[in-house]
C-alpha cells in the first residue's frame, strides 16, 4: 500500500488526478446519499453533478479498472513509454482496440463489445460529438424532456466539455483525400450542402461537413478529463472501481445499498436516508442490473429465482416489468469499400507509428494521431409513404476494411439512425450474462427497405466522381442493395454497439428517471434514450446533464 500511496502522491505533485486506488473498508461504514453504478458518459457526469452541493455524498461504482493515463491506466505501446499517456489517451489509437488483447472492454461480462473500464465506453469509442437535432427529442422524448426542456442541459454541457472538428494542435487537417473525394461525390454531385455539422445541429437533410470529436489539446477528451476530474477534487466524491455490482438491496420499492464484489470479496454499500442509486451500466448493463435485483419481465426473474441469483429475493418481493430491457436498439450498419485513384489510404498501428506521425504526436499532439480516423460525416432523411421519416448517417473512415485494403481504398460506414422500427431486447444466457437479442437489426423489413433505398440514391451520384464501391456494385438496383445489407457478412448485419433504449420513459422509467415501482432508483444512460439521428454519446451526456437537475432536488 506504501508504494501505491507514493506513486499517487507523485502523480498530484506534477498536475495530474488519478483515481483512487480501491481501499473498500473505510467506505462501507459510510451512508451515501447517491450511490452510481457505472462510470461511462452518463454516470460520470450525474455523479459528478451531484457532487457539486459539496454535503451529498456520493459514491461512483465502476467494475473495470484505470482507462486513461490520469487514472492510473497504464495499457499502452511502447512507443507510449516515458509519457504521461495511456492508449486511451492518444485519438489515433482508437481503432487498434478492435485487435489484440486489452483489459479495458467487457469480455465476459456482456455478450458485445463495449468499454468496462473508468469512462466506459467513453474511453474506447471514436469520441465522435454530435449534437443531436431538436426533432429527435421533440418527436421521440416525453412531456419534460423535449428539446426546450434539454436546450439549459445541452449549454451547460457545451460550456463543460470540449469539442473541435480540427483535432491536431498545428491545426493542419491531416489524411483529407477522402474528405475532398467525397465531398465532390456528394456535394457537387449529390446536392449536399458542405458546413459546420454542430453549427447547424437541425440541419440533418443531405449536409455533409468534418467530423466532431469529444477531445481536447490532441488527446481524447470525453467525461473522465472534463467531469470526472472535478469531482475527483471534492471530499464528498469518491471513485471506486474494480467494484461489479451484483444487486441493488431493497425493501419493496426502496433501495436501501448495493452489493458489489471487489477483488473476489462480497461489499455492502448502504444509502442514507434519503440516497438513491442511480444505475448508469449502459443498455445491456443496467437491464440486467435491475433483472438481477428483482425487477424485470417475470419469466426472466424466475430463471434467476431458480439459479438463485436473486440474492434470496422472494417472489412475493418481485416487481414484475416486462418493459425492462425492452425496446433494445442499435444501429444496422453496413460498410462500403470505395475506390479512387485520387485516394490515399492510411491504416492506424498499435506497435509502429510511422516515425514522422509518431514525432508530430509526441512531441507536438499533431498529425494522424491526433484523430481517430473519421474525416468526414454525412446525413440524409428517407420519407416514407405514410409521412413518416427514417434518419441516415455516413462516415468516412482512411483506410479500408477485410479484403479491401489496398492504398485507394476507404471505408464508408453507413448505418440507419432515428425513426427505424426495428427493436429488440436484452436477453441472458445460459450464464446468466446480458447481451442483445436476435431480432435487433431488420426484424421490421421498413428498416432495410428504408437504408437500401439510401445507399441507391447515393450510388446514383457516384457517375463522374471517380469513386467505385468495390463490395457492392455501383450499378446495383435497390432490390440487390436490400438484399446485400440484410446477408450477414463481414460488411453487413454487424454490431455498431450503439445500444440505447432499453429502459424507455413511462414504461421501464417515469420522467424523473425513477424505476417504475421503486422510490429511489434511477436509470440514467442509454437505456433510456431513444434512437437518435446521431451517434448517441452527446445525446446520453445532454440526457445526463438533464437527470442530475433533476434528482438532485430529491436528494
Amino acid at each position: 500500500m506504501g508504494l501505491i500511496f507514493w506513486s499517487l502522491l507523485l502523480l498530484q505533485a506534477i498536475g495530474l488526478t488519478v483515481a483512487s486506488p480501491v481501499y473498500s473498508q473505510p467506505r462501507q461504514t459510510t451512508l451515501w446519499d447517491v450511490i452510481v453504478v457505472g462510470s461511462g458518459p452518463a454516470g460520470t457526469i450525474v455523479a459528478s453533478r451531484l457532487s457539486e452541493s459539496g454535503t451529498k455524498k456520493v459514491l461512483l461504482l465502476e467494475g473495470g479498472g484505470p482507462s486513461y493515463y490520469v487514472t492510473g491506466g497504464t495499457e499502452r505501446p511502447q512507443w507510449l513509454a516515458g509519457t504521461n499517456l495511456s492508449r486511451v489517451d492518444v485519438p489515433g489509437l482508437y481503432s487498434t482496440i478492435f485487435s489484440g488483447t486489452t483489459s479495458l472492454t467487457c469480455g465476459k461480462n456482456v455478450n458485445a463489445f463495449g468499454g468496462c473500464t473508468i469512462g466506459g465506453s467513453s474511453a474506447i469509442n471514436a469520441g465522435l460529438f454530435f449534437e443531436p437535432p431538436a426533432s429527435d427529442f421533440d418527436n421521440y422524448f416525453p412531456t419534460g424532456w423535449k428539446h426546450a426542456d434539454l436546450q439549459p442541459s445541452i449549454t451547460k454541457l457545451y460550456q463543460t466539455q470540449p469539442s473541435t472538428d480540427n483535432p491536431s494542435q498545428d491545426k493542419i487537417r491531416y489524411l483529407q483525400s477522402g474528405y475532398t473525394a467525397v465531398k465532390k461525390w456528394l456535394v457537387t454531385n449529390g446536392g449536399y450542402t458542405e458546413l459546420d455539422i454542430n453549427a447547424n445541429a437541425a440541419k440533418k437533410t443531405k449536409v455533409f461537413g468534418h467530423t466532431i470529436y469529444d477531445y481536447s489539446n490532441g488527446q481524447r477528451g470525453g467525461p473522465v478529463i472534463s467531469y470526472l476530474q472535478s469531482a475527483l477534487k471534492r471530499s464528498n466524491f469518491r471513485l471506486q472501481s474494480g467494484a461489479w455490482v451484483q444487486r441493488i438491496i431493497r425493501t419493496g420499492g426502496v433501495a436501501t445499498g448495493v452489493v458489489a464484489d471487489v477483488g473476489g470479496v462480497s461489499t455492502t454499500y448502504s444509502l442514507s436516508a434519503k440516497g438513491r442509486v442511480v444505475v448508469s451500466g449502459g443498455a445491456l448493463k443496467s437491464p440486467e442490473l435491475l433483472m438481477k435485483s428483482g425487477i424485470g419481465d417475470p419469466a426472466v426473474l424466475t430463471r434467476l429465482y431458480q439459479a438463485n441469483k436473486l440474492g434470496g429475493l422472494s417472489p412475493k418481493s418481485w416487481i414484475n416489468n416486462t418493459a425492462v430491457g425492452a425496446g433494445l436498439y442499435d444501429n444496422p450498419n453496413t460498410f462500403i469499400e470505395l475506390s479512387s485513384p485520387s485516394v490515399q489510404a492510411y491504416a492506424y498501428s498499435y506497435d509502429n507509428p510511422p516515425a514522422t506521425d509518431k514525432a508530430l504526436y509526441l512531441d507536438h499532439r499533431s498529425g494522424p494521431y491526433s484523430f481517430a480516423g473519421q474525416t468526414s460525416a454525412f446525413w440524409d432523411t428517407v420519407q416514407r409513404t405514410d409521412g413518416s421519416v427514417a434518419g441516415m448517417q455516413g462516415t468516412i473512415g482512411t483506410g479500408g476494411y477485410s479484403d479491401y485494403t489496398n492504398s485507394t481504398t476507404i471505408t464508408l460506414n453507413i448505418y440507419g439512425t432515428s425513426g427505424l422500427k426495428s427493436k429488440g431486447k436484452v436477453v441472458l444466457d445460459s450464464n446468466f450474462v446480458p447481451g442483445p437479442s436476435s431480432d435487433v437489426y431488420y426484424s421490421n423489413a421498413q428498416d432495410a427497405i428504408d437504408i437500401s433505398t439510401f445507399i441507391h440514391r447515393l450510388f446514383a451520384a457516384l457517375p463522374n466522381s471517380n469513386i467505385y464501391p468495390l463490395n457492392i456494385k455501383a450499378t446495383a438496383s435497390q432490390a440487390e442493395i436490400q438484399k446485400y445489407i440484410t446477408t450477414p457478412s463481414a460488411y453487413a448485419v454487424g454490431q455498431v454497439n450503439h445500444w440505447s433504449s432499453s429502459c424507455r420513459f413511462n414504461a421501464c422509467v417515469d420522467t424523473n428517471t425513477v424505476v417504475v415501482g421503486t422510490k429511489n432508483i434511477h436509470v440514467v444512460d442509454g437505456s433510456i434514450v431513444a434512437p437518435l439521428t446521431v451517434n448517441p454519446q452527446m445525446g446520453i451526456m445532454i440526457v445526463a446533464e438533464r437527470a442530475a437537475g433533476i434528482i438532485a432536488p430529491l436528494l
